[in-house]
């Protein structure tokens, strides 16, 4: 998995030949692009320049190996790098394919090691690997020629590496898309020098006394990574429904539903802070708990509300863990879909069958019977709570408001409180006493 960090812990090696004072030493600073170009990646970039502009570092260097990513995140990664007043190179470790190579190519210089490979930019679906649509094509051949421009390359080769369509003599034929060894790169102008070391590229620009500063993650980034690993999110999502189903079970306490809203926010907040969730996935969780709480509250039965409202809950914490643009999944992997699916349908069933198994255990805890009433008052053993007479027991008539379980019914002209055995009945529905302890009569729907 990849991770995306809010902080820098720096980590030092210093690199010099007849040592000046510390003050004269040039920062260079280093980070790794060896994931896939998402969200998470694009953050860390964001993080990474940040604190080398804070660092006032001499150079960056961008240590390469991907096979790509999402095309809107390379998008605005190659922007950050045009605009970046730090000269920043790319040292390309093994490969810069697709996503990869545009930024390769939004860099001021490019390195390659022994064996490196960069181009194959041809923009292809995330299910399936086959070429996206064409306005995708013509969208990357469009900032691969302007970003190679931009960068003094030559422009053509750089769309060739989009379209295999475009032949340009002595490098491609129609049919295959471009794609440079570190010679044939060298030669046509995308690779300064093959090189061996992040050394290797700072002698070569000239620096000779400087230290290195390698990115490396902070306590707190540690932390929303831990977040981030499906293990945890798939237990966050277990206690969102315990929590839901015991506070509802037993309103007034606090504590259930306490804990489903930290857990919540444990789940929603690192993938918000890394870009995969949007305010779209936290809208449709919102509403998704709204239509739930309409069908447990207002509406009798299980119905549209509640088939409506565990679908958008399910696709709010699952749309949480892709990165999505506004439910277009097209460049998404089936491998990534399939995992958040999974996740969170067997956290829900795991949830599920936990409730039901472990919620007759609860009232023998000993912890949860100080905060509920676990027990029950029997007539045996001396306790009354009958407000009305036996003689109300067996007889019959209408329920005056909708039962939801509680309400008001109608017996013999008169008003009574009353609730149900559990099931909605509504308003006008034949009904009869089955009970009269308590404050409320106990009745049921009368049948047939």
């Amino acid at each position: 998995m990849l991770y995306a960090f809010i902080g820098f812990q720096g980590s030092m090696e210093v690199f010099a030949q007849d040592r000046k004072p510390a003050d004269s030493l040039k920062t260079v600073y280093v980070f790794d692009m060896k994931s896939d170009i998402d969200p998470r990646m694009t953050r860390k970039v964001k993080l990474a320049l940040e604190d080398a502009r804070d660092k006032n570092a001499a150079m960056i260097i961008v240590h390469m190996d991907t096979y790509g990513g999402a095309v809107t995140d390379a998008d605005e990664i190659r922007t950050l790098f045009l605009e970046s007043p730090t000269p920043i190179h790319s040292f390309i470790d093994k490969d810069a394919a697709s996503a990869g190579a545009l930024i390769s190519i939004a860099c001021d210089s490019i390195y390659m090691a022994r064996g490196g490979s960069i181009g194959a930019a041809t923009v292809v679906m995330g299910g399936t690997g086959e070429a996206a649509p064409d306005k995708y094509q013509s969208y990357m051949r469009s900032i691969m020629r302007s970003t190679a421009e931009a960068s003094g390359r030559d422009p053509r080769i750089a769309e060739a590496m989009v379209d295999e369509n475009i032949e340009i003599e002595g490098i491609s034929k129609e049919g295959e898309v471009v794609t440079f060894s570190v010679s044939e790169a060298i030669q046509h102008g995308f690779c300064e020098a093959e090189v061996s070391s992040i050394n290797e590229i700072v002698a070569r620009n000239g620096i000779e006394n400087f230290e290195i500063y390698y990115y490396s993650p902070s306590v707190v980034e540690d932390i929303i990574a831990f977040f981030l690993n499906p293990a945890v999110s798939g237990f966050l999502i277990l206690i969102i429904f315990a929590g839901i189903y015991f506070e509802i079970q037993t309103p007034g306490i606090g504590f259930p539903l306490a804990a489903s809203a930290l857990a919540v926010l444990l789940y929603f907040i690192p993938y918000y802070l890394t870009g995969l969730a949007s305010n779209l996935e936290l809208v449709i969780f919102v509403v998704g708990i709204i239509l739930l709480a309409v069908e447990i509250f207002v509406v009798p039965g299980f119905g549209v509300f509640g088939i409506l409202g565990i679908i958008c809950v399910l696709a709010g914490l699952t749309m949480g863990m892709l990165p999505n643009e506004q439910f277009d999944f097209t460049f998404v992997s089936s491998g990534k879909l399939f995992a958040a699916l999974l996740t969170v349908i067997l956290s829900a069933i795991v949830a599920t069958v936990l409730i039901f198994t472990l919620t007759p255990k609860i009232n023998q805890w000993e912890s949860f019977s100080r905060i509920s009433l676990s027990t029950t008052q029997q007539k045996t053993e001396g306790y009354t709570s009958s407000f009305y007479s036996s003689e109300m027991l067996g007889k019959k008539g209408i329920s005056h408001t909708r039962l939801m379980p509680s309400g008001k019914v109608l017996i013999d002209d008169e008003m009574y409180d009353a609730y149900s055995r559990g099931e909605f009945i509504d308003r006008g529905e034949q009904i009869q006493v089955i009970s009269t302890e308590g404050t409320s009569l106990r009745v049921k729907k009368i049948t047939g």
